[in-house]
């Protein structure tokens, strides 16, 4: 049950981030979408979507491996 619980916490920002890379996308492109009334607003959007869900999952992955002993010492 903690397994499964541990892979939707993983999938929510994994989806964010993928939404914030066709966000960035849909601006190179020039397709607005709807929440956004500018091309440059939508691609800051869809930076910080990306980055924040990039950076949860890392962090998520970095602390597991610090609990394991499985990083090099200038991560500890």
């Amino acid at each position: 049950m903690i397994r499964i619980i541990a892979l939707f916490v993983l999938l929510i920002p994994g989806f964010l981030a993928a939404y914030g890379i066709k966000l960035m996308r849909d601006m190179v492109f020039g397709v607005l979408t709807s929440p956004f009334p500018y091309l440059w607003l939508q691609f800051i959007a869809g930076l910080l979507l990306f980055l924040i869900g990039l950076g949860f999952v890392a962090g998520f992955i970095l602390h597991r491996d610090r609990k394991r002993n499985k990083v090099q010492s200038r991560f500890k």
